[in-house]
């Protein structure tokens, strides 16, 4: 079960808020203003807006973090209060799984301009542990006091479907009767700008930064770099029931594959990708024409869109898959890497318990190879009885799906949230990529 939610995303600094501003249609993205980037080939992407880490870490520890730790704790502070979960009493039975796609970058350059500048013997002791991929999940686990399973995903971006997943199979083998997961990234630094660039990745509407990521749109060209950090709280649904708690979604199913492939292209047939789809949908017992809603990888990438159209058809079939309702949120947060998966679980649960469908903004110019309802523009009403969030992509080939439904279609009844139970029969599904 899903139990609690927290997040800092481009769109605001809390699930609320964010939510709010991903409804109506608005855009996560502005000039940078962390560091001057008017020299570099891009000079915008989705950044925190006045996100001040000391709301949720006492300052001194706060400095001895990277912004991608300071970021995921953020997040699981959100999440832990949202669900009135209380660590301590059972703590070795509360765990985290929680994912980067990169780690401290900017503490990485820091370190390295200090040892260019200054010599070895400057440079910052607390550095490696600012820079290493497994300290979001170390530092939320010594903040919160977790001392159940601990583990970190890099898998790029995939990596926080895959630490939900995960955390999934921790509570299932027994081992956690609760469990933080998630992801974060701050790979808004010169480094990850101009690496990027150089790739050919992202999007170069400079002037018009606000329309620059348009998934599934014919005139998309790259993706746009965002930040976020996003937790979910897994718990055990009997550990739910006998604490009171509000169960937002049931996670159902869990996929992944892997392309085995290339570097960064996807897989042109779309065999391997819809694998880690068809794997959810068998490890939640539902069939794919039970789907009722797709939140999309969708980066908004020529060749990654078209692609993630074919693998959408696979999975649930031409007939389905016309008539599922997909959206990308990434219009509206950029592509945040290693939290996306997080991020966009969030969205995905929200979908089901509020009965509202996300937008695929900047959707102006159809795709012959996009053919699918991809929700252009505004979000849509709908009766969402459960639903699957679909496949995570990353760089390296790692597929990762994973389904949820509403917690009334598998028989239990949120305990402090809105009534659905009399508007939900039957056990259908959205699935989140």
């Amino acid at each position: 079960m899903i139990t609690g939610l927290g997040a800092v995303t481009p769109l605001g600094n809390d699930v609320e808020s964010t939510w709010d501003a991903l409804v109506a249609g608005k855009s996560g993205a502005a000039p940078i203003e962390q560091w001057d980037a008017s020299e570099y080939p891009v000079t915008f992407a989705c950044e925190l807006k006045e996100f001040d880490p000391k709301v949720w870490i006492e300052h001194k520890q706060a400095r001895r973090m990277d912004r991608f730790a300071q970021m995921i704790v953020a997040a699981a502070r959100q999440a832990e209060e949202d669900s009135g979960l209380e660590v301590e009493p059972e703590a070795e039975r509360i765990g985290a799984s929680i994912a980067t796609g990169i780690g401290g970058l900017q503490a990485f350059q820091d370190c390295y301009d200090v040892l260019l500048e200054r010599g070895p013997d400057r440079v910052n002791p607390f550095s490696i542990p600012q820079i290493i991929p497994n300290m979001g999940a170390a530092w939320v686990s010594m903040e919160l006091g977790t001392r159940g399973p601990l583990s970190s995903q890099c898998t790029a971006c995939a990596a926080s479907n895959m630490a939900i997943g995960e955390g999934t199979d921790m509570i299932r083998l027994g081992r956690a009767d609760v469990v933080l997961a998630g992801g974060t990234e701050a790979g808004i630094t010169p480094v990850g700008i101009a690496g990027f660039s150089a790739m050919r990745a992202l999007a170069r509407r400079n002037d018009e930064p606000e329309k620059a990521s348009r998934p599934f749109d014919a005139d998309r060209s790259g993706f746009v770099m965002g930040e976020a950090g996003g937790v979910v709280v897994l718990e055990e649904l009997e550990h739910a029931r006998a604490r009171g708690a509000k169960i937002y979604a049931e996670l159902l199913g869990y996929g992944l594959s892997s392309d085995a492939k290339h570097v960064t292209e996807p897989d042109p047939s779309g065999e391997n990708p819809a694998r880690a789809m068809t794997m959810a949908f068998g490890d939640a017992g539902i069939e794919p024409d039970e789907v009722d809603y797709i939140n999309a990888h969708g980066t908004s990438t020529p060749l990654g869109d078209a692609s993630e159209t074919k693998v959408i058809k696979r999975a649930l079939g031409e007939e389905a898959a016309l008539k599922t309702p997909v959206s990308s949120t990434k219009g509206a947060t950029g592509h945040c890497l290693g939290a996306a998966g997080a991020v966009e679980a969030i969205f995905t649960v929200l979908a089901v318990n509020r009965d509202v469908l996300p937008p695929t903004i900047n959707y102006e110019t159809p795709d012959p190879e996009c053919d699918l309802d991809y929700i252009p523009n505004e979000a849509r009403e709908a009766e969402v009885r459960s639903q699957s969030r679909t496949r995570s992509a990353s760089a390296g080939t790692t597929r990762a799906s994973s389904c949820a439904s509403s917690p009334s279609s598998s028989g239990t009844k949120p305990a402090h949230t809105r009534d659905t139970s009399g508007k939900i029969g039957g056990r259908r599904s959205r699935c989140h990529r």
